[in-house]
C-alpha cells in the first residue's frame, strides 16, 4: 500500500511535482538531451501522480515494521557507509546531500564536507538534472529501486556514471532518505580486463601523482599569462578608452577561462560621465555618483560560444538589467567576491523574459563574480560561467579574476577622468572661439579649428572677427603651450586686441598694446593680425604680423601669394615691433590665416606637411566654396598624417565676393 499522504503533505507534493515538470520541459529543450531518459522521467511523474490519488484516505503503514525496517538498514549503513568501495550518498527527501562517502568526494574531485548540504543534483550536468530529480521523487514516494544515468561534474572534466537509487526508512528522521550508489562508466561484470586495469593501478599512481603536479604547475603558469595578457591589452592604447578596455578584458577571460563572461558597470557611457567630486556645479548630483548610490547596474558586455544558438542567448542575456536578486548585485553591493563551483539555483544570474534561468540558457553550472574596483568604489562586476566541461572554477581562477577585476576598475577610472577632463577642455576651447561668424558686406568668410587628437587639454590656437574703430578686422593666434595657463593667456590675448582695435586704427598699434598686456604672462602668443579696408571693387587688408606663419593670399586665377615675414611673438619684449605688409584683393581673390600645426603635422616617417602641399591644395581648390577650400586642407591634412593630429589647427579665410554693394 502506498503511504498515507496528510493535507498539507499532499500540497506540498503538488508543488514538487509543478517544479519537476517546468524542469523537464526545459530540459526538452536543450541541445543533446537524451530524450529517453527525458519520457522516462515524466512517466515517473504519472506515476507519482496515480499513487498520490491513491494513497488519499488510506491508513499508515504498520509502524512497527517500518521501525525494525528502519533500524536494520541504518545499522547497514552505519557499517559500510564510510569504507564502502563505491561512491555513496545519502540524500534527504528534498534531495540535498546530507553526507557522502571518500569514494563520492574523490568521484566529485572536492571534499566531503563541500558536499554537504548542496542539492544532489547541483553536481550533474544540466541535459540530465530534470530527469535525475524526477527519478528521485518517485524512488521517494514509490520505494523502488532505480539506475539512472548521469554525468557528474568533476574537478577537471564530466564524469558518466549510473547512479542506483534506493529509499531508507531512518529511526528519528520523519521523512524517508535515498541512497544513492555511483558506478562510474558503464556497467558491466569483472573480468580479466578490469583485473589487468586494477593490476596496472599500483605501479601508475607515481606516475599519475607526477602527472598531477605538472597539471598543477601549468595550471598555475596558465592563469599568469592570463593575467600577464590582460593587463598588456588594457594599457596598450596611450589614451584610455572605457569600451574598448572592458571589450578587451571580456574577449581575453572568453578566451582563456570560461565559456560566457558578463561584464556589469555603473556610470558608464550610457548613464553619464564621472566627476572627482559627487555634486556638479548648481548641486545637482553627478550621474555617476546617483548610479553607485542606487545600485544601478548596467550590462556592457555579453560574450560565448560563437554558436547559432549561443549568439541568441547572449542577446537575451544582453537585454536583462540584473536584478537586485541576483549574483552579480549582490557582488556589487557587498564588494566581496562569490565563487559557485557548482550552481543549485540556476537563476542565480537571473530569469529571461519567457521565465527560462540564465544559467540554464547558456548551458552554466559553474559560476564566480568578483567587483570591479577604482581603488575608492566599486564600479560593476565580472562574471564568469561555465558548463563544467573542462572542470569548476576553483579559488586559483577567482584570485586571477579579482586581480583582473581590480586593473579594469583602475583603467575605467582614469579613462572616465580623462574624458571628463576632455570634456571640459571642449567646453573651455569652445569660450575661446567665436560662436558664429559676423556678417561683412562684400565677403565670404569661414573658419575652422581642429583639435589636437593626443591629450585632453585647451590648446592655444584661437582666431576672431571683430569691428575696428574704423571698420572690421581678423585675428588668428597661438599661444606657445596647453593647458589652463594657456587658456587664459589665450582669453587675454584674444579679447586685448579686441578691445584695442577700438582704440587704434592699424595692426601694428594694436599688437603694441597687447604685448604690453602680456608681459606679465609666462607665456609668449604667435599672433597675424589684419584690418580691412572695404572699397568698390576690392579690399584693402592691412598686415600686423607677431613672429606667425604669414597671410596667404589665392588669387581667382589660382596663383599663389604670401605676406611678408617678421615681428617677434606677443609678450617677451618690452621694445616690441610689429611686421607690417599690405595687401590688395580683388573679387574672387582669397585670404587665408593659419596656425604652425598645419606645417608642422607629420606622417609615420616623420615627415612634415609643409609649406608647398598647403599651397598645393589651396591653389587646387581657387574657384570652389571658401568653405570648401577650408575641407580641402583638412581633409588632405588628415590623410596626410593618418589622422594623428600632434598639435591643433585653426584657418581663418576671407574671399572678395562679386556683388560688392
Amino acid at each position: 500500500m502506498p503511504d498515507c499522504l496528510e493535507p498539507e503533505t499532499m500540497m506540498r507534493e503538488i508543488v514538487d511535482l509543478e517544479g519537476r515538470i517546468g524542469e523537464l520541459r526545459q530540459a526538452a529543450g536543450m541541445p543533446e538531451i537524451d530524450l529517453r531518459a527525458t519520457l522516462d522521467a515524466a512517466l515517473v511523474e504519472l506515476e507519482l501522480a496515480l499513487t498520490a490519488l491513491r494513497s488519499v484516505g488510506t491508513e499508515h503503514t504498520n509502524e512497527a515494521g517500518r521501525t525494525a525496517s528502519a533500524e536494520t538498514e541504518r545499522r547497514v549503513l552505519r557499517t559500510v557507509f564510510q569504507d564502502a568501495p563505491v561512491p555513496l550518498f545519502l540524500l534527504d527527501r528534498d534531495t540535498s546531500v546530507r553526507r557522502v562517502n571518500r569514494q563520492a568526494a574523490a568521484l566529485l574531485g572536492t571534499s566531503p564536507g563541500y558536499v554537504s548540504g548542496k542539492q544532489f543534483t547541483a553536481f550533474c550536468d544540466l541535459a540530465t538534472r530534470a530527469a535525475l530529480r524526477s527519478q528521485l521523487a518517485g524512488v521517494v514516494r514509490t520505494g523502488r529501486r532505480r539506475r539512472v544515468p548521469v554525468r557528474f561534474l568533476g574537478r577537471d572534466q564530466p564524469v558518466d556514471a549510473t547512479v542506483t537509487l534506493a529509499r531508507v526508512w531512518i529511526r528519528g528522521e520523519p521523512d524517508p532518505m535515498v541512497v544513492a550508489v555511483a558506478t562510474a562508466g558503464q556497467e558491466t561484470a569483472v573480468d580479466e580486463a578490469a583485473a589487468a586495469k586494477a593490476a596496472k593501478a599500483k605501479a601508475a599512481a607515481a606516475e599519475l601523482r607526477q602527472a598531477d603536479e605538472d597539471v598543477a604547475i601549468a595550471t598555475i603558469v596558465h592563469r599568469l599569462d592570463v593575467l600577464g595578457s590582460a593587463t598588456e591589452l588594457l594599457l596598450r592604447e596611450p589614451v584610455f578608452n572605457e569600451t574598448v578596455a572592458v571589450r578587451r578584458c571580456a574577449r581575453v577571460l572568453a578566451t582563456e577561462l570560461a565559456e560566457w563572461v558578463i561584464i556589469d558597470l555603473v556610470g558608464s557611457n550610457g548613464i553619464g560621465h564621472p566627476s572627482q567630486t559627487p555634486w556638479q556645479p548648481g548641486g545637482r548630483l553627478d550621474p555617476v555618483e546617483a548610479a553607485i548610490a542606487s545600485g544601478t547596474l548596467t550590462r556592457q558586455v555579453v560574450m560565448g560560444p560563437e554558436d547559432e544558438r549561443s549568439i541568441e542567448a547572449a542577446q537575451s542575456v544582453e537585454a536583462l538589467v540584473p536584478g537586485r536578486d541576483t549574483l552579480p548585485h549582490m557582488v556589487f553591493t557587498t564588494r566581496q567576491s562569490a565563487l559557485r563551483p557548482h550552481v543549485e539555483d540556476l537563476a542565480v544570474l537571473g530569469t529571461a523574459p519567457d521565465g527560462q534561468p540564465v544559467c540554464a540558457s547558456i548551458g552554466a553550472t559553474s559560476v564566480l563574480c568578483v567587483p570591479v574596483q577604482d581603488g575608492d568604489r566599486c564600479i560593476g562586476t565580472i562574471t564568469l560561467a561555465s558548463s563544467g566541461e573542462n572542470g569548476q572554477f576553483g579559488l586559483m581562477d577567482l584570485t586571477v579574476v579579482e586581480r583582473l577585476g581590480r586593473y579594469l576598475g583602475l583603467v575605467i577610472r582614469a579613462a572616465r577622468l580623462y574624458r571628463r577632463r576632455a570634456e571640459v577642455a571642449e567646453t573651455l576651447q569652445k569660450s575661446l572661439l567665436p560662436r558664429r561668424l559676423p556678417e561683412i558686406p562684400g565677403v565670404a568668410l569661414a573658419a575652422r579649428y581642429t583639435a589636437a587628437t593626443h591629450g585632453a587639454e585647451v590648446g592655444g590656437d584661437f582666431y576672431d572677427v571683430f569691428r575696428t574703430k574704423d571698420g572690421w578686422g581678423l585675428v588668428l593666434g597661438d599661444v606657445c603651450g596647453k593647458g589652463e595657463d594657456a587658456a587664459a593667456v589665450t582669453a587675454t590675448a584674444r579679447h586685448g586686441v579686441r578691445l584695442m582695435s577700438r582704440q587704434y586704427g592699424t595692426p601694428r598699434d594694436v599688437m603694441a598694446a597687447v604685448n604690453d598686456a602680456l608681459l606679465e604672462e609666462d607665456r609668449f602668443v604667435t599672433a597675424v593680425m589684419t584690418t580691412l579696408e572695404l572699397r568698390r571693387d576690392r579690399v584693402l587688408v592691412s598686415l600686423g604680423i607677431a613672429g606667425h606663419p604669414p597671410a596667404i593670399v589665392i588669387r581667382s586665377d589660382g596663383v599663389i601669394r604670401t605676406s611678408s615675414r617678421g615681428g617677434v611673438p606677443l609678450g617677451l619684449f618690452e621694445d616690441f615691433e610689429a611686421g607690417t605688409d599690405v595687401l590688395d584683393l580683388g573679387v574672387g581673390d582669397t585670404l587665408f590665416l593659419h596656425s604652425d600645426g598645419i606645417l608642422e603635422a607629420c606622417d609615420q616617417n616623420r615627415e612634415e606637411f609643409g609649406q608647398e602641399r598647403l599651397l598645393e591644395t589651396l591653389a587646387a581648390t581657387a574657384t570652389e566654396p571658401v568653405q570648401s577650400m577650408l575641407d580641402a586642407v583638412q581633409s588632405a591634412l588628415l590623410e596626410f598624417c593618418t589622422g594623428d593630429l600632434r598639435d591643433d589647427v585653426s584657418m581663418l579665410a576671407l574671399r572678395v565676393l562679386p556683388e560688392r554693394f
